[in-house]
């Protein structure tokens, strides 16, 4: 499944190409482009003077600060995630969307799985690029509707606003509706 962007109408593929560059790859004349950090604070001036979109990918381990100072001259933010084990993707969302209050795409990729959808969504993510699963079945709209729905309550608060369970045990026990 190609990449998909969460709107208030829903959940949509997104049409976009974006390259995803390395830190010695040529830059292409045309397209939208994802660099790693290190390119970017080396080479933004530049990669700001083409026409088009450009991103910076952080790797697991790269901090939201060392972008904070750039978040409005970004198209989009993406995180890696090089494994499914590996989280601290999600606190760099967190701090991204919270601490620095970036409102631009922000978009999981690497080893993203539907299980880990609902959590994405929580801490901030609004894009995602879902891996197939090991069993080989499609990765549809409707399958990541169904990984995103699978929880009706939360236990934490996060970036979304949902109401954890405690409060709405709180709301019901002074008599309000849950």
């Amino acid at each position: 499944m190609p990449l998909v962007k969460l709107t208030a109408a829903g959940i949509e593929p997104v049409d976009t190409v974006w390259t995803r560059l390395g830190t010695d790859d040529a830059v292409p004349a045309a397209g939208a482009v994802l660099v790693p950090l290190a390119r970017w604070q080396a080479e933004k001036e530049a990669l700001l003077a083409r026409a088009d979109a450009v991103g910076v990918w952080l790797a697991a381990g790269e901090t939201a600060d060392s972008l904070s100072a750039d978040l409005d001259r970004l198209t989009v933010v993406a995180l890696d995630f090089p494994a499914f084990s590996d989280g601290r993707a999600y606190s760099t969302a967190r701090l991204l969307r919270d601490r620095f209050g970036y409102r631009g795409e922000l978009r999981a990729i690497g080893d993203v799985l539907l299980d880990q959808l609902i959590q994405m969504v929580r801490t901030g993510f609004d894009a995602l690029d879902v891996k197939a699963p090991v069993s080989g079945a499609p990765v549809t709209v409707e399958t990541i509707q169904a990984a995103l729905s699978r929880y009706s309550l939360v236990y934490q608060v996060a970036h979304d606003a949902r109401p954890p369970v405690s409060a709405l045990r709180r709301r019901l026990a002074a008599g309000g509706q849950g």
